[in-house]
Parts: structure tokens; sequence; C-alpha cells
């Protein structure tokens, strides 16, 4: 592959990997305590002329081929997403939902991965508010896990007790067994496959109950989350895939204020995530946080 990228399968353990040297190159702004210098920020490197939102291929891939870019939510270098308001979270939907579309017509990808890394704790190299996209030329074994039973688990009525915050026809839960203290899981009630999907009514409400869940995160330890988000949605393969329910993993780092909840030994030996906060009382925290300004 092109930039020294191959792909690669452990013969012991099946995992697939990736091999990306040409990123060791990359430039690490995380320490940077304002804008001057970020080429995020309009006039910058990588956006020289205003804009809303902004796409543009990464100049450190991890794929090939203009299957890797950035996506820049926003102008303003110290917003956060929730930030953002509905309005510029929908801008923000409508971004993810249209590079899917483009990316998800080539012939040479089969699965398009939406995701956002915020905070240098969890690897964001610049903190201009951004996130970033994988074009896959084959579908990721986690998005496949929850492709492989024809059964839709995001279509039954969330527990109540679980339940942090709704939105029209979209909701914020703690799953029933997460892997992380205060993860969430973002869903439409509407089995609805994909982002490009998603009616004008769909999206702001996706964007009301994304910037609600998000804030209340910040509120949670009154700082600012670490946080990593990642989308699951229908493959661009050309199969039916009729199990494919669009849904939002948010997967935050802390486990109380400043402490990050470490995947450790005996976890990645054992594939067997222990979590030390108990999903409904982490629910009930969440809930209790009056969530975004109006």
């Amino acid at each position: 592959m092109p930039g020294g990228q191959d792909v690669r399968v452990d013969p012991l353990t099946g995992a697939v990997v990736v091999v990306a040297g040409a990123r060791q190159g990359r430039p690490d702004l995380s320490a940077a305590t304002d804008r001057a210098g970020c080429p995020f920020c309009p006039g910058g490197l990588e956006a020289p002329e205003p804009y809303t939102t902004r796409w543009f291929p990464n100049r450190w891939p991890s794929l090939p081929d203009g299957r890797a870019e950035l996506l820049l939510y926003t102008p303003d270098h110290d917003a956060a997403l929730w930030s953002l308001g509905v309005e510029g979270a929908t801008a923000v939907v409508a971004l993810w939902a249209e590079r899917t579309a483009a990316q998800g017509t080539r012939p040479d990808v089969s699965y398009v991965l939406a995701f956002e890394n915020r905070g240098p704790a969890v690897g964001a190299t610049v903190p201009h508010p951004h996130g970033q996209l994988y074009a896959f030329s084959f579908v990721p074994e986690a998005a496949g896990r929850e492709l492989a039973d024809s059964a839709c688990p995001l279509c039954e009525p969330p527990a109540e007790e679980r339940l942090v915050t709704v939105a029209g026809g979209w909701r914020a839960e703690v799953p029933f067994a997460p892997a992380w203290p205060f993860e969430l899981r973002l869903s439409p009630s509407a089995h609805v496959p994909d982002l490009p999907a998603l009616d004008g009514e769909g999206r702001r409400d996706l964007a009301a109950v994304l910037v609600d869940a998000l804030a209340r995160l910040d509120q949670l330890f009154d700082a600012a989350m670490p946080y990593m988000l990642w989308w699951h949605q229908r493959p661009t393969d050309g199969g039916d895939w009729p199990q494919a329910h669009v849904h939002a993993h948010v997967a935050p780092l802390w486990r109380s204020p400043g402490t990050p909840r470490f995947v450790a030994a005996g976890e990645l030996g054992s594939g067997v995530f222990f979590d030390p906060v108990v999903p409904e009382e982490a629910a009930e925290r969440l809930r209790a946080l009056p969530g975004a300004p109006a």
C-alpha cells in the first residue's frame, strides 16, 4: 500500500492491524494553549478560508487513497461539540452524513467509520474541535459483531433506570454492560440504517440529544471530559444489512475526577471488561445533571 501502509492479520489471534508507519511524523499540538498556529482555525494550514464545517484528506493517513479524512466541526477554536448548540451540532451531523455517503459510493470502501477523540488524554493531537473518518475496504470486527444477529437490540425500548436523556426520536442511555464508566449509547427509536438516511427532523433530534448528553459528561466532574465517540452504521459494500441500526458509542475516559479508567492486562489478556461504576448508578448521576443550557 502507498505510504508504507499495509493490512496484516495476526496468524495467532486473527487480529487485523493496519501498519501505518508514515503517521509517526505527524505533529502533536495537544499542549498548545491558544489558537496561534492552529492548522484548523480559519487562515490556518488546513482551513485557509472561512468555513462553518469543513473536511479534507488527512496529511498523515491511517488508510491510503483518500480514505482517511479530518472533519472540522466549527471555526471556534475554544468550542466543544456540545457548546455548538443544536444548530451547530446539526451542521456536524450533516457533515458526518455527507462524508459517509461520499466515501460509501467508492467501490473500494465497505465501511465508513466517523469518530472523535476529544482531549489529549485519548490521543487528540490538535485541541481544535474536530473528528475523523476512516473508510475501510472491509467491515471491521467491532462493527461486524453487532451485525451478526438478525435481531436488533436497539429497537427495544431502553430500560428507564439506564435512560439519560431523550430528544424527539433519539435517546442517550447507559448500556446494560458498559465497558467504560459513564459510557453512553445514542440511537434512534426508529430502525434507521445509517447517518445519510436520517431526514431533517432526525438529524436535528440527534443533534439535540448529542448536545445534551455531552454537556452532562462535562458537568459530571466539572471539567472537560476526555472521550472517544464513534458511529456504527450500515456497511457500504452493497449488501442489504437489514439489521443495521445507526448508533453512536461514547466512551468517557474518567471514572472519577481526573482519574482515568485504564484498560490494562487483565482485560486485554482476557477480552473481558471490568466496569468500576454500576451502570444504573451512572445513568442516575447523569440524569440528575441539568444537561445543555437552553
